[in-house]
């Protein structure tokens, strides 16, 4: 099975994202001697993270499949318990066959996909919703999910190894759907309490999307508002990185990698501290 196998049934490129980046990680993770150290700015270790990755991966293949699987109730509280509780059950922290599961449940994930699209499992094949720990969503949806956990446990166990990440602009756009419909389910009650703003997000040379607050509460649309209160103008992995809590936004504002306009430009600062990634 390659990501190509399942054109048609996932947006343009995804597939071959899903592999590639599992592929990419799988190299990373064999190229430690010894998985017992330390993650960047992380509790975990190499071994762990992978292992986390491992356990995910099989997780939405599963989901992916229709099997109901049950992990948390969305909050990061309850996310971060089920994650312990996971990787307290399974031991394997050896490199090579962490890899090698690593890529054979992202293939399992793209085999369930296609499976759906060509049984009618669901009411409409692939695109059939399924529970996940983020409440419901379509299988695209899920596929999008499963390339942006491994993008960003990715990135942490290249740092960990030297090397350079895996995230570049045509990932980052494949991730979107999810991040988007995640939002309104991540934000942070006690920085949204009482906001009404409308904020344009645009993506150097690609997508935009609006998010307007309504006394606290979100609203996340496929076009930015018409009369937004701040425009953010973003380098493409710089919003990846941002929204997965890996980068720091006024560090990212310094470099250039990020611009902002509009009636109340200095909503913009507070735009990734609105919401929790679990």
């Amino acid at each position: 099975m390659t990501g190509s196998d399942v054109r048609g049934t996932l947006p343009e490129g995804l597939g071959d994202a899903l592999r590639s980046t599992a592929e990419e990680i799988a190299a990373v993770v064999r190229g430690f001697a010894d998985t017992g150290l330390p993650v960047p700015r992380s509790e975990w270790t190499v071994g762990e993270a992978a292992a986390h990755l491992v356990q995910a991966n099989e997780l939405m293949a599963d989901l992916a499949a229709g099997r109901e699987r049950r992990y948390g109730d969305g909050t990061p509280q309850s996310l971060a318990a089920a994650n312990e509780r996971a990787l307290a059950e399974f031991d394997e922290r050896a490199a090579e066959p962490l890899a090698e599961m690593i890529v054979a449940h992202t293939d399992a994930y793209l085999a369930a996909v296609e499976r759906c699209a060509t049984d009618g499992t669901g009411a409409d094949g692939a695109a059939g919703t399924v529970t996940t720990p983020l409440r419901p969503m379509s299988r695209e949806v899920l596929g999008s999910y499963l390339l942006t956990h491994m993008l960003g446990h990715g990135y942490d166990l290249a740092r960990a190894r030297g090397r350079r990440h895996m995230i570049d602009r045509t990932r980052v756009e494949l991730s979107l759907p999810f991040l988007i419909a995640a939002m309104p389910r991540v934000t942070d009650a006690t920085t949204t309490a009482g906001l009404t703003a409308g904020y344009a997000i645009r993506l150097w040379g690609g997508a935009r999307f609006g998010v307007t607050f309504t006394d606290g509460a979100v609203t996340v649309a496929p076009r930015p508002p018409a009369r937004p209160d701040c425009t953010i103008l973003i380098e493409p992995v710089t919003f990846f990185l941002m929204a997965l809590g890996r980068v720091d936004p006024w560090g990212a504002m310094a470099r250039g990698r990020v611009f902002a306009w509009g009636r109340k430009p200095w909503l913009a600062p507070r735009f990734p501290g609105l919401f929790k990634a679990p």
